[in-house]
């Protein structure tokens, strides 16, 4: 593909526009003609309708003056546009426009794509292209445009358009290599003659703007479904259209003529012909139908692609440096230095993570920090002297910040920028623990950078393996095609942070004496991370460099002192860099002692690691063979898998318990397949809430297999729909192959209703257990008119009373009350002590969980406590004072009075402690 620069390739197409008409955006892209791909540029432009453009510009100017709204219509189409030049082209004259499509009544579009590349297929009343964009935010503008002026077509109340603006443009791409398409007002008599693709067949001008092609010279005719002649048939499926014309061929054009007897293989996608198209239509859902050339083919392409790509890539090895600091809350005082810039050769890139960057209050609750102009700004005055670097992306969740810059001579080549963030706090909500990550192509390389903060105290090790297993699961990148990369679909990987793991040691083990002796493989061995990686528990695959420095935890601050506070905090390797992926080898491993402003030591590791570059040349050259050998067997093979299971029935399904089943995909042709879940039809997911799988998409080839697993969880989201009958535990996923056809997976089960999900009007309606009442008495209780009510109900629900009542006795001094969160195992515990009547405090769980255990009762109800009509008067009542806060509490029904009541009263008790639970007004109010 020829790479012309952004702004170049702008630059050239506005050379061809016509004054007053606009260049919305531009991309590079592939046209995919026969298995061939011919490098292009797309160019989406607007124009008016006007018997000449300087008298629109006189109206935009009037207009403009006068602070009115133009009275114009608006117009966009899609100019295909082709250089004359080998490579780069340099100049308007080596630029012709190719094609024209307007964005009409007529004009469709679809969007799919694979881990590399994105499918645009764009159809007009003549034309049917196909075209292939590397992920970048060019295309990503580009496409999002496009869809937003078909979209606006459809809303259109004016009168259909006529596009005669056009008509200059499509005279221009007649004669190629001309730099400007002639006036409006000069344009003889070839405006209304032929212009071809490719030296394909004619196509009308007349008929592309919306006039009838009837009794013109040179015009052709598609043939119908049934014979006679007329425009182009489109089968609409779902969210694609296909169109009723052939894949473009080296002889024809995309307007070329139909044969009758071609109809039928043309018609052929995913098994559907015209005659038993209508039996393949589902009453729940439509196929999603690709265009012809992509699909099974595509999906075979790159696999040979790969096998074959050490012929035309190379290995470039990079520098990159890895740093992670925990801050402790204070300010760059110091110059950064003495950790960015001691190696002798600057770093091609810099991944710098930051932990507890601001412990202000603010910070938690509205994500505000002023620590972070701060920092950056520390960053970007102490890196390498030696080189110049550009930000390729900043992202921050409270106090945990990545930033990753690149050499400026590098920032060319990186693409596809992406960042998440994930909290695992208390509920996994609150983000003073979690993770941030940034997803980036370099080169031709995906990477990952990883920055955590983990659960901190020695005993929290299976806390901290959770925080992980959390980042891991919810750390998600969504492409523009819909596409999701999860961490592990990187080819280089990169997770650090304070992960906050410590030593377990017995009280005789003398940790400090022994930190301070250098004897570091006795500790090591009593480390809590390695100790968790030996068992296969945590960081499976990743490679962790020898530790040969002292522990980077914890310091009395400005000082290389261990902890001398009340609390004494044992030593620990706190602060860790892990990696995986092939081609990386890890250069030192070390601890920067000379910055002493926290009570964490910054830790930095310095990688080779080779990514791979494609060479254009080769690759096309490659790709074109590999497109001949697929021209040549495409109607021996057919994608065909075979499945493990077609039907999946649950164990009964308990309130936050993970139940997990596995579907294997083999493929049992000759081709490789690529699969994905599809979403039904109305359906916004392909799957129900409370279903989640993994991968949603691979590709397998022949032979191979792909183990698919179904994690069913019923959280807060779903649990009362589950409850009230509303829905079931029932979902049909559609398995799509792609150019091929699709397979139905049955997922079914029996959710075991609780008393987490069910509302407060009906647990105050139990005398007994939860896990003892009929379940058509639950559904009765949740209705809107129930019949089996008590006599004498409750004032607050028994389970919600438990869960206060044992705080209140065992937890109003303890500190980290509703900060700290519990362990999962014991929340699950908790909800079946609650659900068979037995108190919580014959449980022996942390008061931690038992928090956490009211903060998801109080989540998971379907009306809230303070209900959802009274929050709008709620949050004016808090701005204005006592009084309108009490007319809202007293608006509330009965029972959520009685709870909010009961429940300000509890918070009022933890404040009387606040000494010794160290919580606030802000705090519990941000809960």
């Amino acid at each position: 593909m020829f790479h012309v620069p952004v702004m170049d390739l702008e630059e050239l197409v506005k050379h061809k526009l016509l004054p007053g008409h606009k260049l919305i955006a531009a991309v590079q892209a592939g046209l995919v003609q026969e298995f061939v791909k011919r490098d292009r540029a797309l160019a989406l432009i607007e124009g008016f309708e006007a018997a000449d453009v300087s008298a629109h510009l006189d109206i935009i100017a009037a207009n403009k003056r006068s602070g009115a709204v133009p009275a114009v219509e608006v117009e966009r189409a899609v100019l295909v546009l082709c250089s004359t030049a080998e490579f780069l082209p340099s100049s308007p004259s080596q630029f012709f426009i190719e094609s024209v499509l307007p964005i009409d009544a007529r004009f469709k579009y679809t969007i799919d794509g694979n881990q590399s590349a994105i499918l645009l297929s764009l159809s007009s009343s003549r034309h049917q292209l196909l075209f292939e964009m590397t992920f970048s935010q060019k295309t990503n503008i580009f496409v999002s445009e496009v869809m937003k002026a078909a979209e606006g077509v459809s809303k259109r109340k004016a009168p259909t358009p006529e596009f005669t603006w056009l008509k200059p443009y499509l005279n221009n791409s007649a004669s190629s290599g001309s730099s400007k398409p002639s006036a409006a007002g000069d344009h003889n008599q070839n405006s209304q003659q032929i212009f071809t693709i490719e030296g394909g067949s004619p196509c009308l001008v007349a008929d592309l703007i919306g006039m009838s092609p009837e009794g013109a010279d040179g015009g052709s005719q598609t043939v119908n479904s049934d014979g006679g002649a007329g425009g182009d048939n489109f089968i609409e499926t779902g969210r694609d259209v296909v169109a009723n014309r052939a894949s473009p061929s080296h002889k024809g054009g995309l307007g070329g003529s139909l044969a009758a007897e071609d109809e039928a293989d043309l018609l052929r996608v995913k098994d559907i012909t015209l005659d038993n198209f209508a039996l393949n239509q589902s009453t729940f859902y439509k196929p999603a139908v690709m265009p012809v050339l992509a699909g099974a083919r595509e999906s075979h392409v790159q696999h040979m692609m790969a096998q074959r790509q050490g012929s035309y890539t190379h290995a470039l090895p990079l520098t990159v440096f890895v740093g992670t600091w925990n801050v402790n809350g204070v300010p760059p005082s110091i110059g950064l230095i003495e950790w960015l810039a001691v190696d002798p050769e600057p770093p091609d890139v810099y991944a710098l993570g930051f932990q507890e960057l601001d412990l202000a209050t603010e910070a938690y609750i509205f994500q505000a920090s002023n620590r972070e102009p701060e920092w950056r700004a520390a960053v970007l005055s102490s890196l390498h002297p030696a080189a110049r670097y550009v930000e390729v992306k900043l992202v921050r969740l409270v106090g945990m910040l990545l930033m990753v810059l690149v050499q400026e001579k590098h920032a060319k080549h990186v693409s596809r920028v992406q960042a998440c963030t994930v909290p695992t706090g208390i509920m996994n909500m609150l983000g003073n623990k979690g993770g941030v990550s940034v997803s980036l192509e370099l080169y031709n390389t995906s990477v990952c950078f990883v920055n955590c903060h983990l659960a901190a105290h020695v005993e929290e090790y299976e806390r901290r393996n959770e925080d992980y297993d959390c980042i891991c699961e919810k750390t998600v990148f969504v492409g523009p095609s819909g596409l999701q990369r999860y961490i592990r679909d990187h080819s280089h990987i990169y997770f650090f942070g304070d992960m906050n793991y410590r030593i377990s040691a017995s009280p005789e083990v003398n940790i400090r004496k022994l930190a301070s002796a250098g004897q570091y493989e006795t500790l090591l061995k009593l480390d809590q991370l390695n100790q968790q990686r030996r068992i296969g528990r945590v960081f499976k695959g990743y490679s962790e460099g020898p530790i040969n420095f002292q522990p980077t935890f914890k310091y009395d601050k400005d000082t290389d002192s261990w902890d001398s506070s009340e609390k004494q905090r044992q030593p620990a390797w706190c602060d860790r860099i892990l990696w995986a992926g092939e081609g990386i080898e890890q250069r030192i491993y070390r601890v920067h002692m000379a910055l002493k402003i926290s009570d964490h030591k910054p830790v930095s590791a310095s990688f080779s690691s080779q990514v791979k570059v494609i060479d254009q040349a080769k690759y096309r050259r490659v790709h074109e063979e590999v497109m001949k050998q697929l021209d040549k067997m495409e109607n021996e093979f057919l994608p065909s898998v075979s499945l493990s299971k077609s039907e999946v029935v649950l164990s009964p399904v308990h309130f936050l318990e993970l139940q997990s089943e596995t579907i294997t995909i083999s493929n049992t042709g000759q081709f490789p397949v690529q699969f994905s879940f599809i979403k039904k039809l109305n359906d916004e997911e392909c799957c129900k809430p409370w279903l989640k799988i993994h991968p949603k998409s691979a590709f397998i080839p022949p032979g191979g297999d792909c183990v698919v697993r179904l994690d069913v969880k019923v959280d807060k989201s779903s649990a009362w729909v589950l409850a009230s009958g509303a829905e079931q535990l029932y979902d049909i996923l559609v398995l799509h192959l792609d150019g091929g056809k699709d397979y139905f997976i049955t997922i079914t089960g029996d959710y075991v209703r609780s008393c987490f999900g069910s509302s407060i009007n009906a647990l105050v309606h139990l005398n007994k257990p939860f896990c003892e009442v009929p379940v058509a008495q639950l559904i009765d209780l949740e209705s809107s008119a129930p019949q089996k009510t008590l006599e004498l109900p409750y004032a607050i629900p028994k389970e919600l009373w438990y869960l206060v009542d044992h705080l209140h006795s065992h937890a109003l001094s303890t500190e980290g009350l509703f900060t700290r969160p519990g362990l999962s195992k014991e929340l699950c515990e908790i909800r079946a002590a609650l659900d068979a009547g037995m108190p919580s405090r014959e449980l022996g769980v942390s008061v931690h969980s038992i928090a956490q255990a009211l903060l998801v009762f109080l989540e998971a109800l379907p009306e809230p406590v303070v209900p959802c009509s009274l929050y709008p008067a709620a949050l004016r009542a808090a701005a204005e004072g006592y009084l309108p806060a009490k007319q809202v509490v007293s608006q509330m029904p009965d029972y959520h009075r009685n709870v909010f009541t009961y429940l300000m009263a509890f918070l009022n008790e933890l404040l009387v402690h606040r000494h010794e639970n160290k919580l606030d007004a802000s705090t519990l109010g941000s809960l």
